[in-house]
């Protein structure tokens, strides 16, 4: 009978000890990771869809602006490179792999800005029907983009805080000794810099 009770305890007090490990914090890091692991992927989502509207842009705008060839083949090299990167698995805890990465979607959208920006000197273009549903959906899709990435952000901003602060820097020490710090999205020197109004 007192040998039953022991029992009885042990197992009450080893229930009572997961229940209280459950409930400060010890669940945080994988909970977190896998927040960052799903905003990653709709930041990766986000630029497909911008890189599969591309051919399409590029072959309309091809056939009003045939002497724009340098710029369609900066934008068409820009997808090819943005989509070819190949991503290592850890790529948002390697800053190398991410900032490659990062670095060719900013080309791709550099060159994507010197591309609409030629449309301009093309009023036939600028009134295609085709380019203007193209042009509104590369809109739309920047935007999400944007939202994406903000998602990330905060994802990685809420992941990297347990990580650094108590007590989830002892949990990661006990329990998750694999979890890393997360990347983040940097600002170009070039898009900090305050853009110059001349009249």
């Amino acid at each position: 009978m007192l040998l039953n009770l022991r029992r009885w305890r042990a197992i009450a007090l080893s229930c009572a000890l997961l229940l209280g490990l459950s409930g400060c914090g010890v669940n945080d890091i994988p909970q977190q990771d896998e927040a960052v692991k799903a905003a990653w992927s709709e930041v990766l989502n986000q630029y497909q869809r911008r890189a599969d509207l591309i051919p399409n842009l590029v072959e309309t705008v091809k056939g009003y602006a045939k002497q724009e060839q340098t710029v369609l083949t900066q934008v068409t090299e820009a997808r090819a490179k943005a989509t070819q990167l190949q991503l290592p698995a850890d790529i948002t805890s390697n800053p190398e792999a991410f900032h490659r990465f990062e670095e060719a979607q900013a080309q791709l959208g550099g060159a994507l800005a010197r591309l609409l920006a030629v449309s301009e000197a093309y009023p036939d273009l600028k009134s295609n029907q085709n380019f203007l549903a193209l042009q509104s959906q590369l809109e739309g899709t920047e935007n999400r983009i944007s939202v994406a990435r903000r998602d990330y952000i905060l994802a990685v901003q809420r992941y990297n805080t347990t990580l650094r602060t108590i007590p989830g820097r002892w949990w990661a020490a006990l329990f998750y000794s694999d979890a890393k710090v997360k990347e983040t999205f940097t600002i170009t020197e070039q898009a900090q810099q305050v853009p110059q109004v001349k009249f």
